[in-house]
């Protein structure tokens, strides 16, 4: 069974986590852009998964793909 990423008001309140912890999608992906490799996150959260990262960068990019962009100008 591959882990989800699931939001429950009762857990971090309702930000999106893995499935079965409490670590949220946004925490992996801070700290995977702060440098930590997948290797790393495993060795520091025993409860998250390969499987559970991989859920967690889909989820993200799938969030990503479906947000509407504005182009801003500057006028000077």
């Amino acid at each position: 069974m591959e882990p989800s990423i699931v939001s429950d008001p009762k857990i971090m309140l309702g930000k999106p986590v893995v499935k079965g912890t409490r670590i949220t999608v946004e925490h992996i992906l801070e700290e995977m852009a702060g440098g930590r490799t997948i290797d790393e996150l495993l060795d520091a959260y025993p409860s998250l998964t390969h499987q559970g990262i991989q859920a967690a960068l889909t989820f993200a990019a799938e969030s990503v793909r479906h947000e509407r962009v504005f182009s801003i100008s500057n006028h000077t």
